[in-house]
């Protein structure tokens, strides 16, 4: 008999992230000769501590295929980090232990750097224990910073996003300016690497274009410098729009959003570094502002997804069934790139060893001379990752997702594992 598969969903979701769940269902499906049942974890790899487990088998087709233009983890994900292998040694025999109990012989867990390294050290516990699990990595993460795929699925569809919303908002202000706002600041998410904050970039095709300013986790915030080319950016195009990550720091390597100012108690107020960089501005400068934080519509926004990135994210939990089948263990498949115009590429792959816990940040040749915009080459990298449209159906106006049964697995083990 065919062993069965256990898939799971790990860390902040995307827009894409069932896509690439439809992508490895649907090709498992496609194998009932290698793969028996697909069981996905409910919240994660929680799912699998806590044998809390999904049986995808009980599924219909339409619903499996819905996936594919729906956004978020239809099956939960959750922020969990396993540790090392001494030091974790009971999570990764709990893990075993339910794999036993399932039957489950192939693992494929679908998230970021964090997850990358569990599913390496997934095949890792398994060899030590004589217990046969061919574990892939499926690469996901809106941040872009895994190494050696040229991008992640997730990202293309976060960059659209954001050009998108800075184009559309910056309209708005140049409209108002005149007489009201000549200020907008949009915060986006990257806590280290500014791959998001760049695709803002991209809405700004000829001189004058917004945004006028990107401000990224790479470079040091100089405050004098920065509000010269805000000023400079009103007296000559009438407005300024700014796209600010999130990481950005002060040169003292604290985040801004930390350097603000104080609540009620004396404490440091957090609440983003949108408002801090506008506060900045209108103190300084006395310009009216409106500033907005992008947060989960970013990653979420299925409605206006990159067809490039649905097709990639589609492709690679394909290309995942598709290497577990050949017997290939330890590794996570990656996009290749072939050419720039036209845009091509491929499906390649990578070992795990030397994706987990790499954080790919932006090149600097990305990132413009005075430190606050892109450059061509940047452009030239980004530009085809959010070509195409992949508009999902629409019913009474509003998209239209589904939700699957999520049936639960009878669980066969009188052990529980609690979470700590």
């Amino acid at each position: 008999m065919p062993k069965n598969a256990f898939y799971a969903q790990s860390g902040g979701v995307t827009a894409v992230i069932n896509a690439t769940a439809c992508g490895l269902i649907e090709t498992a499906r496609q194998h009932p000769d290698k793969i028996g049942k697909v069981y996905a974890g409910r919240n994660g790899i929680i799912g699998a501590l806590t044998e809390n487990l999904i049986d995808t088998s009980q599924e219909s087709d339409a619903n499996i295929a819905a996936l594919r233009h729906t956004p978020a983890g239809a099956f939960g994900s959750c922020r969990f980090k396993l540790k090392g292998l001494e030091e974790s040694k009971a999570e990764y025999e709990r893990l075993i232990e339910v794999f036993k109990a399932h039957d489950i012989g192939y693992f494929f867990y679908n998230g970021g750097g964090d997850s990358q390294d569990t599913s390496h050290k997934i095949s890792q516990i398994g060899e030590k224990m004589g217990y046969p699990i061919t574990c892939v990595g499926v690469p996901k993460t809106v941040d872009n910073d895994l190494p050696i795929t040229d991008n992640c699925p997730g990202f293309g569809s976060v960059a659209k996003y954001v050009a998108v919303s800075i184009r559309e908002a910056s309209f708005d202000v140049a409209s108002m300016a005149k007489t009201s706002t000549k200020i907008f600041v949009m915060e986006v998410m990257g806590r280290h690497a500014g791959w998001i904050a760049a695709a803002g970039g991209l809405a700004a095709e000829k001189e004058g274009d917004a945004p006028h300013i990107i401000l990224f986790p790479e470079i040091e915030f100089d405050e004098a410098k920065f509000l010269a080319k805000v000023d400079n950016a009103v007296k000559n195009y009438g407005y300024c729009s700014i796209v600010v990550s999130e990481g950005v720091k002060n040169k003292d390597g604290v985040f801004l959003a930390e350097a603000g100012g104080k609540d009620a108690f004396g404490h440091a107020q957090l609440g983003g570094v949108a408002p801090v960089i506008a506060e900045m501005v209108k103190g300084k400068l006395g310009y009216k502002y409106h500033w907005a934080v992008a947060d989960y519509l970013q990653r979420s926004a299925r409605h206006i997804a990159s067809k490039t990135d649905v097709e990639q994210a589609y492709a690679l939990g394909k290309a995942a069934v598709e290497l577990a089948i050949a017997g290939k263990n330890a590794v996570m498949p990656t996009v290749v790139r072939v050419s720039n115009n036209p845009y091509k590429w491929e499906i390649g792959s990578a070992d795990l060893a030397d994706v987990a816990n790499v954080e790919k940040m932006m090149p600097m040749d990305f990132i413009s001379p005075d430190g606050m915009g892109i450059t061509e080459a940047c452009r030239e990298y980004l530009q085809p990752l959010i070509l195409g449209e992949d508009y999902p159906p629409y019913a009474n106006g509003l998209p239209e997702y589904v939700v699957l049964n999520n049936v639960a697995v009878p669980k066969k083990l009188t052990t529980t594992y609690e979470l700590k």
